[in-house]
Protein backbone atom coordinates (compact mmCIF):
# COMPACT_ATOMS: atom_id res chain seq x y z
CA UNK A 1 0.00 0.00 0.00
CA UNK A 2 1.39 3.51 -0.81
CA UNK A 3 0.75 5.72 1.67
CA UNK A 4 1.30 9.92 2.43
CA UNK A 5 4.63 8.79 4.12
CA UNK A 6 6.33 7.49 1.61
CA UNK A 7 5.56 10.71 -0.07
CA UNK A 8 7.08 12.81 2.20
CA UNK A 9 9.62 10.86 2.31
CA UNK A 10 10.54 12.04 -1.22
CA UNK A 11 10.03 15.91 0.13
CA UNK A 12 14.15 16.39 -0.17
CA UNK A 13 14.03 15.00 -3.57
CA UNK A 14 11.70 17.15 -5.01
CA UNK A 15 12.82 20.50 -3.27
CA UNK A 16 16.74 20.05 -4.19
CA UNK A 17 17.20 17.25 -6.34
CA UNK A 18 14.86 18.00 -9.26
CA UNK A 19 12.74 15.29 -9.37
CA UNK A 20 9.70 15.36 -10.74
CA UNK A 21 6.67 13.66 -12.65
CA UNK A 22 7.88 13.95 -16.03
CA UNK A 23 4.33 13.55 -17.71
CA UNK A 24 0.67 11.78 -17.14
CA UNK A 25 0.09 10.45 -20.41
CA UNK A 26 -3.80 9.60 -21.40
CA UNK A 27 -3.54 6.82 -24.27
CA UNK A 28 -6.68 7.08 -26.53
CA UNK A 29 -7.68 4.41 -28.65
CA UNK A 30 -9.22 6.24 -32.24
CA UNK A 31 -9.70 2.55 -33.62
CA UNK A 32 -13.88 3.65 -32.88
CA UNK A 33 -12.91 6.41 -35.33
CA UNK A 34 -12.48 4.92 -38.46
CA UNK A 35 -14.14 6.18 -41.15
CA UNK A 36 -14.27 6.51 -44.90
CA UNK A 37 -15.08 10.08 -45.18
CA UNK A 38 -12.19 12.93 -44.14
CA UNK A 39 -14.91 14.92 -42.96
CA UNK A 40 -16.75 12.80 -40.71
CA UNK A 41 -13.20 10.91 -39.16
CA UNK A 42 -11.70 14.47 -38.10
CA UNK A 43 -14.60 15.16 -36.57
CA UNK A 44 -15.04 12.19 -34.47
CA UNK A 45 -11.63 12.37 -33.49
CA UNK A 46 -11.76 15.43 -32.13
CA UNK A 47 -15.21 14.57 -30.24
CA UNK A 48 -13.12 11.31 -28.82
CA UNK A 49 -10.00 13.15 -27.80
CA UNK A 50 -11.91 16.57 -26.46
CA UNK A 51 -14.23 14.13 -24.45
CA UNK A 52 -11.97 11.50 -22.90
CA UNK A 53 -8.84 13.85 -21.89
CA UNK A 54 -10.97 17.00 -20.74
CA UNK A 55 -10.33 16.59 -17.15
CA UNK A 56 -6.98 15.31 -17.24
CA UNK A 57 -4.82 18.73 -17.00
CA UNK A 58 -7.30 19.78 -14.06
CA UNK A 59 -6.63 16.16 -12.22
CA UNK A 60 -2.81 16.52 -13.09
CA UNK A 61 -2.61 19.80 -11.71
CA UNK A 62 -5.15 18.65 -8.53
CA UNK A 63 -2.83 16.22 -7.95
CA UNK A 64 0.46 18.53 -7.79
CA UNK A 65 -0.66 20.67 -5.25
CA UNK A 66 -1.93 18.12 -3.16
CA UNK A 67 0.60 15.87 -2.91
CA UNK A 68 3.64 18.51 -3.31
CA UNK A 69 5.11 16.59 -6.53
CA UNK A 70 5.41 18.17 -9.32
CA UNK A 71 4.15 16.93 -12.79
CA UNK A 72 5.82 18.80 -15.62
CA UNK A 73 3.83 17.70 -18.47
CA UNK A 74 0.27 16.41 -19.15
CA UNK A 75 0.15 14.89 -22.58
CA UNK A 76 -2.04 12.49 -24.90
CA UNK A 77 -1.11 9.29 -27.16
CA UNK A 78 -3.30 8.08 -29.90
CA UNK A 79 -3.38 4.74 -32.22
CA UNK A 80 -0.97 5.52 -35.18
CA UNK A 81 -2.95 7.50 -37.20
CA UNK A 82 -1.89 5.67 -40.57
CA UNK A 83 -4.18 2.98 -39.45
CA UNK A 84 -7.02 5.48 -38.30
CA UNK A 85 -6.68 7.36 -41.63
CA UNK A 86 -5.90 4.69 -44.27
CA UNK A 87 -9.52 4.02 -44.72
CA UNK A 88 -10.25 7.98 -45.45
CA UNK A 89 -6.95 9.55 -47.04
CA UNK A 90 -5.69 9.74 -50.50
CA UNK A 91 -3.33 12.36 -50.16
CA UNK A 92 -0.31 13.35 -47.60
CA UNK A 93 -2.78 17.28 -47.10
CA UNK A 94 -5.67 14.76 -45.97
CA UNK A 95 -3.09 13.14 -43.69
CA UNK A 96 -1.87 16.57 -42.32
CA UNK A 97 -5.77 17.42 -42.12
CA UNK A 98 -5.82 14.71 -39.15
CA UNK A 99 -2.79 16.21 -37.60
CA UNK A 100 -4.50 19.88 -37.40
CA UNK A 101 -7.56 18.44 -35.57
CA UNK A 102 -4.85 16.62 -33.15
CA UNK A 103 -3.40 19.76 -32.57
CA UNK A 104 -6.79 21.39 -32.26
CA UNK A 105 -7.51 18.99 -29.75
CA UNK A 106 -4.57 19.21 -27.62
CA UNK A 107 -4.84 22.97 -27.61
CA UNK A 108 -8.63 22.43 -26.28
CA UNK A 109 -7.64 19.87 -23.39
CA UNK A 110 -4.58 22.05 -22.60
CA UNK A 111 -1.67 19.11 -22.75
CA UNK A 112 1.70 20.25 -24.19
CA UNK A 113 2.08 17.27 -26.96
CA UNK A 114 0.06 14.93 -28.74
CA UNK A 115 1.83 11.68 -30.02
CA UNK A 116 0.64 9.43 -32.27
CA UNK A 117 0.55 10.53 -35.50
CA UNK A 118 2.84 7.46 -36.34
CA UNK A 119 3.31 4.27 -38.63
CA UNK A 120 3.70 0.89 -37.95
CA UNK A 121 5.97 -0.36 -41.20
CA UNK A 122 8.41 -2.82 -39.70
CA UNK A 123 8.01 -5.55 -42.46
CA UNK A 124 6.68 -3.31 -45.10
CA UNK A 125 4.44 -0.58 -45.88
CA UNK A 126 0.45 -0.58 -47.23
CA UNK A 127 -0.04 2.17 -50.03
CA UNK A 128 -1.66 4.16 -47.33
CA UNK A 129 1.57 4.05 -44.96
CA UNK A 130 3.53 5.64 -47.21
CA UNK A 131 1.27 8.47 -48.31
CA UNK A 132 1.23 8.88 -44.16
CA UNK A 133 4.59 9.10 -44.10
CA UNK A 134 5.32 11.63 -46.54
CA UNK A 135 2.92 13.92 -44.96
CA UNK A 136 5.23 13.70 -42.03
CA UNK A 137 7.14 17.30 -42.79
CA UNK A 138 4.12 18.91 -43.92
CA UNK A 139 2.03 18.47 -40.77
CA UNK A 140 4.77 18.85 -38.35
CA UNK A 141 5.58 22.86 -39.82
CA UNK A 142 2.14 23.21 -39.44
CA UNK A 143 1.27 22.21 -35.97
CA UNK A 144 2.63 23.35 -32.49
CA UNK A 145 1.90 20.10 -30.43
CA UNK A 146 1.69 17.20 -32.57
CA UNK A 147 4.53 14.38 -32.31
CA UNK A 148 5.45 11.85 -34.72
CA UNK A 149 6.89 8.41 -34.67
CA UNK A 150 7.63 5.38 -37.61
CA UNK A 151 8.77 2.32 -36.63
CA UNK A 152 11.02 0.68 -39.05
CA UNK A 153 11.89 -2.63 -37.59
CA UNK A 154 11.67 -4.94 -35.08
CA UNK A 155 13.72 -8.50 -33.73
CA UNK A 156 10.94 -10.32 -34.84
CA UNK A 157 10.49 -8.82 -38.51
CA UNK A 158 14.09 -7.50 -39.63
CA UNK A 159 14.70 -4.09 -41.07
CA UNK A 160 12.26 -2.44 -43.42
CA UNK A 161 15.08 -0.69 -45.32
CA UNK A 162 13.07 1.08 -48.23
CA UNK A 163 11.21 2.43 -45.44
CA UNK A 164 15.07 3.58 -43.78
CA UNK A 165 15.87 4.97 -46.97
CA UNK A 166 12.71 7.45 -46.97
CA UNK A 167 13.00 8.48 -43.62
CA UNK A 168 16.40 10.00 -44.40
CA UNK A 169 14.46 12.12 -46.87
CA UNK A 170 11.30 12.42 -45.00
CA UNK A 171 13.85 13.67 -42.06
CA UNK A 172 15.58 16.69 -44.25
CA UNK A 173 12.35 17.90 -45.86
CA UNK A 174 11.11 18.52 -42.11
CA UNK A 175 14.21 19.82 -41.40
CA UNK A 176 14.02 22.67 -44.21
CA UNK A 177 9.91 23.13 -43.95
CA UNK A 178 11.28 24.75 -40.49
CA UNK A 179 14.96 26.18 -41.00
CA UNK A 180 13.68 29.55 -39.62
CA UNK A 181 13.62 27.81 -36.40
CA UNK A 182 16.47 25.71 -36.40
CA UNK A 183 14.66 22.84 -38.06
CA UNK A 184 12.51 22.72 -35.18
CA UNK A 185 10.14 20.07 -36.93
CA UNK A 186 12.68 17.08 -36.61
CA UNK A 187 12.51 17.24 -32.40
CA UNK A 188 8.82 16.04 -32.70
CA UNK A 189 9.97 13.30 -35.32
CA UNK A 190 11.22 9.97 -34.03
CA UNK A 191 12.12 6.87 -35.55
CA UNK A 192 12.10 3.25 -33.90
CA UNK A 193 13.34 -0.49 -33.65
CA UNK A 194 11.11 -2.45 -31.40
CA UNK A 195 8.96 0.31 -30.50
CA UNK A 196 6.99 -0.43 -26.96
CA UNK A 197 2.96 -0.24 -27.47
CA UNK A 198 2.95 2.37 -23.78
CA UNK A 199 5.76 4.76 -24.26
CA UNK A 200 4.40 7.61 -22.35
CA UNK A 201 7.54 9.60 -23.74
CA UNK A 202 7.03 11.98 -26.50
CA UNK A 203 8.38 11.91 -29.47
CA UNK A 204 7.55 8.52 -29.41
CA UNK A 205 4.45 7.99 -27.60
CA UNK A 206 1.25 6.15 -29.55
CA UNK A 207 -1.06 4.42 -27.86
CA UNK A 208 -0.51 0.55 -29.47
CA UNK A 209 -3.42 -1.68 -30.74
CA UNK A 210 -3.30 -4.15 -28.02
CA UNK A 211 -4.04 -1.83 -25.21
CA UNK A 212 -7.35 -0.87 -23.68
CA UNK A 213 -9.74 1.98 -24.98
CA UNK A 214 -8.03 4.30 -22.65
CA UNK A 215 -5.73 4.14 -20.08
CA UNK A 216 -3.11 5.91 -17.94
CA UNK A 217 0.22 5.96 -18.17
CA UNK A 218 3.22 7.80 -16.06
CA UNK A 219 6.72 8.91 -16.60
CA UNK A 220 8.85 9.68 -13.59
CA UNK A 221 12.20 10.90 -13.76
CA UNK A 222 14.87 11.71 -11.23
CA UNK A 223 18.65 11.97 -12.47
CA UNK A 224 19.36 14.38 -9.98
CA UNK A 225 18.05 12.24 -7.36
CA UNK A 226 20.42 9.66 -8.07
CA UNK A 227 23.55 11.87 -8.51
CA UNK A 228 22.89 13.25 -5.14
CA UNK A 229 22.51 9.80 -3.70
CA UNK A 230 25.69 8.71 -5.12
CA UNK A 231 27.89 11.35 -3.95
CA UNK A 232 27.10 10.10 -0.45
CA UNK A 233 28.84 6.59 -1.34
CA UNK A 234 31.65 8.05 -3.40
CA UNK A 235 34.72 5.51 -4.23
CA UNK A 236 32.85 2.92 -2.64
CA UNK A 237 32.66 -0.21 -4.50
CA UNK A 238 30.42 -1.14 -7.33
CA UNK A 239 28.08 -3.33 -5.13
CA UNK A 240 27.61 -0.18 -2.83
CA UNK A 241 27.13 1.56 -6.39
CA UNK A 242 24.77 -0.55 -7.60
CA UNK A 243 22.43 -1.13 -4.34
CA UNK A 244 22.49 2.86 -3.82
CA UNK A 245 20.84 2.79 -7.61
CA UNK A 246 18.15 0.46 -6.34
CA UNK A 247 17.42 1.72 -3.38
CA UNK A 248 16.92 5.30 -5.05
CA UNK A 249 15.04 4.18 -8.33
CA UNK A 250 12.50 1.92 -6.07
CA UNK A 251 11.56 5.23 -4.10
CA UNK A 252 11.20 7.28 -7.24
CA UNK A 253 9.23 4.72 -9.03
CA UNK A 254 7.09 4.68 -5.75
CA UNK A 255 6.49 8.20 -6.27
CA UNK A 256 4.92 7.51 -9.82
CA UNK A 257 3.35 4.35 -8.70
CA UNK A 258 1.12 6.73 -6.15
CA UNK A 259 0.78 9.52 -9.07
CA UNK A 260 -0.55 7.28 -11.35
CA UNK A 261 -3.16 5.26 -9.06
CA UNK A 262 -4.20 8.64 -8.04
CA UNK A 263 -4.82 9.93 -11.54
CA UNK A 264 -6.44 6.76 -13.00
CA UNK A 265 -8.88 6.84 -10.28
CA UNK A 266 -10.30 10.70 -10.07
CA UNK A 267 -10.20 10.65 -14.07
CA UNK A 268 -12.05 6.33 -14.05
CA UNK A 269 -9.50 5.62 -16.83
CA UNK A 270 -7.28 2.29 -15.87
CA UNK A 271 -4.15 2.71 -15.03
CA UNK A 272 -1.33 1.16 -17.38
CA UNK A 273 2.62 1.50 -16.42
CA UNK A 274 4.93 3.34 -14.86
CA UNK A 275 7.59 4.37 -17.14
CA UNK A 276 10.93 4.94 -15.07
CA UNK A 277 13.54 7.10 -17.39
CA UNK A 278 16.37 8.83 -15.98
CA UNK A 279 15.77 11.28 -18.38
CA UNK A 280 17.04 14.77 -18.57
CA UNK A 281 16.36 18.31 -18.99
CA UNK A 282 18.31 21.71 -19.34
CA UNK A 283 18.62 21.97 -15.80
CA UNK A 284 21.29 22.49 -14.25
CA UNK A 285 22.00 19.06 -11.95
CA UNK A 286 19.32 17.01 -13.98
CA UNK A 287 21.72 15.01 -16.17
CA UNK A 288 21.93 11.49 -16.65
CA UNK A 289 25.97 12.80 -18.02
CA UNK A 290 26.45 14.12 -14.51
CA UNK A 291 25.24 10.72 -13.61
CA UNK A 292 28.10 9.10 -15.42
CA UNK A 293 31.07 11.92 -14.30
CA UNK A 294 29.98 10.76 -10.33
CA UNK A 295 30.52 7.33 -11.17
CA UNK A 296 33.90 8.20 -11.94
CA UNK A 297 34.49 9.41 -15.42
CA UNK A 298 35.96 12.94 -16.13
CA UNK A 299 33.23 13.53 -19.06
CA UNK A 300 30.59 11.14 -20.62
CA UNK A 301 32.21 9.84 -23.59
CA UNK A 302 35.52 8.57 -21.67
CA UNK A 303 36.87 5.36 -21.90
CA UNK A 304 34.37 3.13 -19.19
CA UNK A 305 31.46 5.22 -20.56
CA UNK A 306 29.10 2.58 -22.20
CA UNK A 307 29.99 0.00 -18.88
CA UNK A 308 28.90 2.69 -16.30
CA UNK A 309 25.58 3.41 -18.61
CA UNK A 310 25.11 -0.30 -18.42
CA UNK A 311 25.34 -0.61 -14.70
CA UNK A 312 23.24 2.28 -14.28
CA UNK A 313 20.35 1.42 -16.45
CA UNK A 314 20.34 -2.09 -15.32
CA UNK A 315 20.13 -1.21 -11.95
CA UNK A 316 17.57 1.86 -12.55
CA UNK A 317 15.54 -1.27 -14.15
CA UNK A 318 16.00 -3.85 -10.77
CA UNK A 319 15.00 -0.92 -8.42
CA UNK A 320 12.24 -0.22 -10.69
CA UNK A 321 10.59 -3.64 -10.89
CA UNK A 322 10.54 -4.35 -7.00
CA UNK A 323 8.33 -0.89 -6.43
CA UNK A 324 5.75 -1.16 -9.30
CA UNK A 325 4.13 -4.51 -10.90
CA UNK A 326 3.46 -2.16 -13.85
CA UNK A 327 6.58 -0.95 -14.78
CA UNK A 328 7.00 -0.44 -18.78
CA UNK A 329 7.40 1.95 -21.38
CA UNK A 330 11.35 2.43 -21.60
CA UNK A 331 12.29 2.48 -18.30
CA UNK A 332 16.08 3.50 -17.53
CA UNK A 333 18.59 6.19 -18.96
CA UNK A 334 17.71 8.54 -21.74
CA UNK A 335 20.79 10.68 -23.39
CA UNK A 336 19.83 13.37 -25.27
CA UNK A 337 22.28 15.33 -26.00
CA UNK A 338 20.29 18.85 -26.68
CA UNK A 339 18.20 17.98 -23.58
CA UNK A 340 21.24 16.98 -20.82
CA UNK A 341 23.50 19.95 -20.14
CA UNK A 342 26.26 17.25 -19.34
CA UNK A 343 26.21 15.84 -22.93
CA UNK A 344 26.29 19.40 -24.40
CA UNK A 345 29.62 19.56 -22.08
CA UNK A 346 31.13 16.12 -23.19
CA UNK A 347 30.54 17.32 -26.70
CA UNK A 348 31.91 20.88 -26.65
CA UNK A 349 34.80 19.48 -24.81
CA UNK A 350 35.70 17.22 -27.74
CA UNK A 351 34.72 13.99 -25.34
CA UNK A 352 31.45 12.68 -27.04
CA UNK A 353 31.01 11.90 -30.86
CA UNK A 354 27.89 10.37 -32.69
CA UNK A 355 29.85 7.08 -32.43
CA UNK A 356 30.75 6.83 -29.17
CA UNK A 357 27.18 7.76 -28.24
CA UNK A 358 25.79 5.02 -30.85
CA UNK A 359 27.88 2.38 -28.73
CA UNK A 360 26.22 4.13 -25.89
CA UNK A 361 23.02 3.16 -27.55
CA UNK A 362 23.73 -0.75 -27.11
CA UNK A 363 23.23 -0.53 -23.04
CA UNK A 364 20.73 2.13 -22.84
CA UNK A 365 16.86 2.71 -23.00
CA UNK A 366 16.19 4.40 -26.09
CA UNK A 367 19.33 5.49 -28.78
CA UNK A 368 20.62 8.69 -30.73
CA UNK A 369 18.34 11.02 -29.36
CA UNK A 370 18.11 14.84 -30.42
CA UNK A 371 21.39 14.99 -31.87
CA UNK A 372 22.06 17.92 -33.97
CA UNK A 373 24.14 17.74 -37.58
CA UNK A 374 25.06 19.98 -40.37
CA UNK A 375 22.34 20.96 -42.03
CA UNK A 376 23.91 20.12 -45.55
CA UNK A 377 24.04 16.29 -44.49
CA UNK A 378 22.87 13.99 -47.25
CA UNK A 379 19.59 12.21 -46.64
CA UNK A 380 21.35 9.01 -47.39
CA UNK A 381 23.62 9.51 -44.64
CA UNK A 382 20.56 10.15 -42.47
CA UNK A 383 19.04 7.01 -43.25
CA UNK A 384 22.83 4.80 -43.51
CA UNK A 385 23.01 6.51 -39.26
CA UNK A 386 19.23 4.67 -39.13
CA UNK A 387 20.09 1.53 -39.81
CA UNK A 388 23.30 1.51 -37.93
CA UNK A 389 20.82 2.16 -34.91
CA UNK A 390 17.95 -0.33 -35.81
CA UNK A 391 20.21 -2.80 -36.15
CA UNK A 392 21.42 -2.80 -32.49
CA UNK A 393 17.96 -3.09 -31.46
CA UNK A 394 16.80 -5.10 -33.92
CA UNK A 395 19.92 -8.08 -32.66
CA UNK A 396 19.73 -7.01 -29.18
CA UNK A 397 15.84 -7.49 -28.81
CA UNK A 398 15.82 -4.35 -27.41
CA UNK A 399 14.35 -0.27 -28.23
CA UNK A 400 16.22 2.00 -30.24
CA UNK A 401 15.22 5.20 -31.61
CA UNK A 402 16.76 7.98 -33.88
CA UNK A 403 15.81 11.74 -33.26
CA UNK A 404 18.47 13.47 -35.67
CA UNK A 405 18.01 17.14 -36.16
CA UNK A 406 19.96 18.28 -39.63
CA UNK A 407 20.00 22.23 -38.54
CA UNK A 408 19.80 23.93 -42.04
CA UNK A 409 22.16 26.67 -42.76
CA UNK A 410 24.66 25.64 -39.99
CA UNK A 411 27.71 23.49 -39.44
CA UNK A 412 29.89 21.98 -36.89
CA UNK A 413 30.98 24.74 -34.07
CA UNK A 414 27.69 26.13 -34.57
CA UNK A 415 24.34 25.66 -32.18
CA UNK A 416 20.68 24.88 -32.12
CA UNK A 417 18.43 26.52 -30.27
CA UNK A 418 15.13 24.71 -29.36
CA UNK A 419 13.75 26.15 -26.11
CA UNK A 420 12.39 24.57 -23.02
CA UNK A 421 12.68 20.62 -22.70
CA UNK A 422 14.20 20.65 -25.77
CA UNK A 423 17.10 22.62 -24.81
CA UNK A 424 19.74 23.37 -27.29
CA UNK A 425 22.61 21.60 -29.05
CA UNK A 426 26.16 21.72 -30.56
CA UNK A 427 26.02 20.61 -34.38
CA UNK A 428 28.12 17.27 -34.28
CA UNK A 429 29.82 15.95 -36.87
CA UNK A 430 28.92 12.93 -39.08
CA UNK A 431 31.32 10.48 -40.74
CA UNK A 432 31.63 11.95 -44.51
CA UNK A 433 32.04 8.91 -46.44
CA UNK A 434 28.67 8.03 -48.20
CA UNK A 435 26.48 4.80 -48.34
CA UNK A 436 24.07 5.87 -51.08
CA UNK A 437 25.14 2.20 -52.75
CA UNK A 438 24.12 0.39 -49.28
CA UNK A 439 20.84 2.92 -48.76
CA UNK A 440 19.83 2.23 -52.24
CA UNK A 441 19.49 -1.51 -52.47
CA UNK A 442 15.75 -1.58 -51.62
CA UNK A 443 14.06 -4.56 -49.77
CA UNK A 444 14.38 -5.58 -45.88
CA UNK A 445 17.15 -6.80 -44.12
CA UNK A 446 15.76 -10.29 -42.18
CA UNK A 447 15.25 -11.05 -38.79
CA UNK A 448 18.35 -12.54 -36.89
CA UNK A 449 18.48 -16.19 -36.44
CA UNK A 450 17.50 -15.48 -32.74
CA UNK A 451 13.94 -14.24 -33.51
CA UNK A 452 13.10 -18.08 -34.47
CA UNK A 453 11.71 -18.78 -30.97
CA UNK A 454 8.11 -20.43 -32.39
Amino acid sequence: MINIFEVNETNKMIEKENLDVRTITMGISLLDCIDSDPGRLREKIYEKITASAKDLVRTGEDISREFGIPIVNKRISVTPIALVGGAACRTAEEFAGIAKTLDDAAHEVGVNFIGGYSALVSKGATRADEIFIRSIPMALAETERVCSSVNLGSTRTGINMDAVRLMGEIILEAAHRTKDTDSSACTKLVVFCNAPDDNPFMAGAFHGVTEADRIINVGVSGPGVVKTALEKVRGESFEVLCETIKKTAFKVTRVGQLVAREASSRLGVPFGIVDLSLAPTPAIGDSVADILCEIGLEHAGAPGTTAALALLNDQVKKGGVMASSYVGGLSGAFIPVSEDQGMIDAVSAGALTLEKLEAMTCVCSVGLDMIAVPGDTKASTLSGIIADEMAIGMVNQKTTAVRLIPVIGKDVGDHAQFGGLLGHAPIMSVNRFGCERFVNRGGRIPAPIHSFKN
